[in-house]
């Protein structure tokens, strides 16, 4: 049986990266992909403002538009929508995300469903859970699990060792748990 080194395995994930934007067809060129290699954006089969549906490895930086599948990688970066799995060291969605991402570090500037899980998680608004040792949200609907958890508004609970709801909690702060439920206006 044949070891396989790590440099066997970055050396053909180079070459493919090479090889995959020769063999695209001018109709498919800025529009949607099935995988994607990158070693640092714009270093990358294919360019930062195309879809990819399926499959997205960074090696040390990679940037789309869209990512739908799995995404996994050094530092991710979508700039519109993700929908699918995220796992690497940090991963960043400036749009919408939609799923699991299980980064070291988990940033969605836009709107979030979906669980988190990571040493520091942060998003705009959303609704879901966080589970991590820093988690904060402007505005979310769910659950927050961390040593230190932070969000502006809350529908929903916190539960560590600092939990902090700026505006309609039961506290400003409590140690433990800490919970908020808005009023909701029926439809």
């Amino acid at each position: 049986m044949t070891a396989y080194r790590p440099s066997t395995l970055l050396g053909a994930l180079l070459a493919a990266a090479a090889v995959l934007p020769a063999t695209v067809t001018p109709a498919l060129a800025q529009e949607e992909h099935p995988i994607q290699v990158a070693l640092w954006a714009p270093i990358q089969a294919f360019p930062e403002e195309d879809a990819i549906r399926g499959i997205r490895l960074s090696l040390l930086y990679g940037k789309n538009s869209s990512v739908t599948g799995v995404d996994w990688g050094l530092v991710s970066h979508t700039t519109r929508e993700f929908l699918g799995v995220q796992i690497g060291g940090v991963g960043i969605a400036e749009g919408t995300f939609t799923g699991l991402q299980s980064n070291v570090v988990n940033v969605v500037e836009g709107d979030f469903e979906g669980l988190q899980w990571g040493a520091v998680n942060s998003v705009e608004s959303g609704r879901g859970a966080q589970i991590g040792f820093v988690n904060v949200a402007q505005g979310f609907r769910g659950l927050q699990i961390s040593l230190v958890n932070y969000a502006e508004t809350l529908d929903g609970v916190q539960i560590g060792l600092v939990n902090i709801i700026r505006r309609g909690g039961v506290a400003p702060v409590l140690p433990l748990v800490n919970w908020s439920v808005r009023e909701r206006t029926p439809n």
